[in-house]
């Protein structure tokens, strides 16, 4: 089963590609789909993490890693989603 991870940031965000290109590279990305969006976009997420970018969402809204690519806590998110089946 493919995971969908959100990536939030912002237009010419550097920390933002570092983060892209970091999750892109990792072992572990295999079977994950990528898709973005500007924090700015919606009240929620701007007010909740505006000043948290970048921040990587899972499927169910919880929060994988922000500010940097985490190898070790995104390292855990896949095998809590190997262990529930997801």
């Amino acid at each position: 089963m493919t995971e969908i991870l959100l990536l939030l940031g912002r237009p010419e965000c550097g920390l933002c590609e570092e983060m892209e290109i970091a999750l892109r590279s990792h072992h572990a990305f295999e079977g994950v789909e990528l898709q973005h969006a500007d924090v700015d976009s919606q009240a929620d997420w701007q007010r909740r993490y505006g000043l948290r970018v970048p921040v990587l969402l899972d499927r169910w809204g919880d929060v994988v890693c922000e500010g940097h690519f985490d190898t070790d806590a995104f390292s855990a998110w896949r095998l809590e989603m190997a262990r529930r089946g997801a």
